[in-house]
């Protein structure tokens, strides 16, 4: 019986992983406020809650990158 690994092959660590994280959140963010405009939703509380998603998740992107890249996973 085969068993389902979440672990893959190993990836290198990017050429700019803090930038390339804050753009694929930002757009994330701008995806979160288009769909708010779209359906004719609170427009500025979705910016205030994107605001603080990308916040978040870019925080906690940097520092698990800044482990990663101290320890020289270099996977």
């Amino acid at each position: 019986m085969r068993r389902f690994r979440w672990e893959g092959p190993p990836r290198a660590i990017p050429k700019h992983p803090y930038r390339d994280s804050a753009a694929i959140y930002a757009v994330l963010a701008a995806v979160v406020v288009g769909l708010t405009a779209a359906t004719g939703g609170d427009v500025p509380r979705s910016i205030g809650i994107a605001a603080v998603l990308f916040v978040g998740a870019t925080a906690y992107s940097w520092w698990r990158w800044r482990q990663r890249i101290t320890r020289g996973e270099d996977e």
